[in-house]
């Protein structure tokens, strides 16, 4: 039997000099990075039929799907290195071809098997070489730069291969205009989804139109070729009269999806239309009643409604539910929106209400994952913002709580997020960043998981490649009204590199809408390094007016795996004129 598919084959760089050095961290490393490629070629429709050692071999129905298979494997093991020692880096070398190969039970042979292991061989580490028959099947579909290394004489192949190499590298995420200026468009599908509006005439209904708004962002994001904005920078939106195009030119998307939610009782009427903003062309409308029951079922026809819209190949490959185990109270999970309401409040008595909520949303469903998971969020944010006097024992009840969401639904993003804030607050460095790696695994337009990479590498001393991250949960969430925890790490990475001025920007950017800790914290210490103690003073008050015991306070927030970074941090608040912290 035989049968035409596309064929990506990987190894290792290497690996025989890292086995000499760490076998055992070795094994381990690549055990993480075979997790991360299995699941990738899983999510691009494809099938591992082979690999010894370290080496892959998967099969693919489409070259479309193996290019971008390798360039997601690519990107996300470049994101994994960027937190390991030099000599520890696992760089793995991808080729991709296309043939008519025999097939033997589950394996596969022939030429298009070879080749693709010959192309890897020409592909430098953490590179993807491709041959010439890809090359044209992909022309026109995908957006990745070739270049073209010539013909190539390969091994135990007939004929000379015409080779060319993928440019899988990210932007730069300045270079996207997100510290200033426009927003350029990405390089694939962007879109951004406005606050559904409330159509059921009672403003209590507000929480239900939100969390809808919010979980059909969340299905979006996780189709990987997409760019999705983050329900933080939409919601700026709500309740406004809004010109579509302008919206997107403030976003930097193409897309741009809008609609209305009424709920009368158990029954409940959900509208949407996408709409391409530089045309003002509607691209899909709908309108959907149904029973409370369905209410999963209709998110998941708007999102594969918008994806088919958009690119239909993308219905090939996502034809699943977005990654969530099914609730089974729905009490419980109004319970749980209501909180998630309150939560986005940002303020110590609406957290102190969404804490009640979720409490009482865990009672009626122990088994709600998202009430566990918001209920880590909300004790985190009460302990970051020194909105707590029992820190000790909330820092333990988030991490519990967290701990519990990850093993109920071990495939949500935010249940891992949740989980790394609290695994740093515990002083957990490698759980912290594994837990934040994993959320971006999982979603990889998930701005608060890059958010979360960005603030483990601030605290593990990787200071320059915590701006990275920091810089791309900004451009996935440009719009953020409560930005002051992005602006204040940002600040924190360009401190500890002794960039003082620039550190003293992104505090002045953190605490302009209000004075956020965080934000002083950083600004004060910038202050102080500068000798700038007059523009200091007038600040003092607002650090250390908290219900927190100050030092303790301190204490919490500085989980740094080194405490020469803490005391560094510590020295410019003194300077300052903070003189009770140490």
């Amino acid at each position: 039997m035989r049968r035409l598919a596309a064929i990506l084959a990987a190894d290792v760089a290497g690996y025989s000099r890292l086995m000499s050095a760490d076998e055992e961290g070795t094994l381990r490393t690549l055990e993480s990075c075979r997790r991360a490629i299995s699941e990738l070629v899983s999510e691009h429709a494809g099938r591992i039929f082979g690999g010894a050692g370290d080496s892959v071999i998967a099969e693919f129905s489409s070259s479309v799907q193996a290019v971008r298979a390798a360039v997601a494997i690519q990107r996300a093991l470049s994101r994994h290195n960027a937190d390991l020692p030099d000599d520890k880096k696992m760089e793995f070398r991808i080729g991709v071809n296309v043939g008519d190969l025999i097939v033997e039970g589950d394996n596969l042979f022939g030429d298009g098997v070879n080749i693709a292991a010959r192309l890897e061989g020409v592909a430098d580490p953490g590179g993807i070489c491709i041959s010439d028959v890809v090359r044209d099947q992909i022309e026109g579909k995908l957006n990745f730069p070739l270049m073209s290394l010539g013909k190539r004489s390969l091994k135990n192949i007939s004929r000379p291969v015409s080779v060319y190499a993928v440019d899988w590298r990210l932007q730069h995420p300045a270079a996207t205009g997100v510290l200033g200026g426009d927003l350029s468009l990405p390089d694939k599908p962007s879109i951004a989804v406005l606050p559904f509006s409330n159509m059921s005439g009672d403003p209590e209904q507000e929480y239900f139109a939100d969390g809808i708004t919010e979980d059909i962002i969340t299905a979006l994001s996780h189709h990987r070729w997409f760019f999705v904005i983050a329900r933080n920078s939409t919601f700026v939106y709500k309740a406004r009269a809004v010109d579509v195009k302008q919206v997107a030119r403030e976003l930097g998307v193409r897309y741009i999806l809008e609609g209305s939610v009424r709920r009368a009782g158990q029954r409940v009427r959900i509208t949407g239309q996408l709409i391409e903003a530089e045309t003002g062309n509607h691209l899909w409308a709908e309108r959907f009643d149904r029973d409370m029951a369905d209410i999963f079922a209709i998110q998941d026809e708007i999102t594969q409604s918008v994806v088919g819209a958009i690119e239909p190949e993308m219905l090939l490959i996502e034809g699943r539910r977005a990654f969530r185990k099914p609730v089974t109270n729905l009490d419980a999970f109004d319970c749980c929106m209501r909180a998630m309401g309150h939560f986005s409040q940002i303020t110590p008595a609406n957290q102190d209400q969404a804490v009640v909520l979720l409490r009482q949303a865990i009672s009626l469903d122990p088994a709600l994952a998202q009430a566990h998971m918001a209920l880590a969020r909300t004790l985190n944010s009460r302990i970051w913002h020194g909105w707590t006097r029992d820190i000790a024992n909330e820092a333990s009840e988030a991490h519990a709580a967290a701990a519990r969401s990850v093993a109920l639904d071990d495939r949500d993003p935010y249940c891992h997020y949740a989980l790394c804030w609290t695994s740093l607050v515990m002083r957990m460095h490698a759980q912290a960043l594994a837990e934040a790696q994993r959320s971006i695994d999982l979603n990889p337009n998930f701005a608060l998981g890059f958010l979360s990479l960005g603030l483990v590498r601030v605290y593990i001393g990787h200071f320059r490649e915590a701006l990275d991250a920091l810089l791309r949960c900004l451009r996935l969430n440009p719009n953020d009204p409560q930005a002051g925890a992005f602006f204040s790490f940002v600040g924190l990475a360009h401190y500890h590199q002794e960039n003082y001025e620039e550190a003293g920007h992104y505090g002045q950017l953190a605490i302009r809408t209000r004075p956020h800790y965080l934000g002083l914290r950083i600004l004060l210490a910038s202050l102080g390094q500068l000798g700038r103690i007059e523009e200091a003073r007038p600040l003092l008050h607002d650090l250390i007016a908290r219900p927190a015991d100050p030092q303790q306070l301190f204490d919490v927030t500085t989980p740094y795996l080194e405490t020469k970074y803490r005391k560094h941090l510590a020295d410019g608040l003194r300077r300052a004129g903070v003189t009770s912290l140490q």
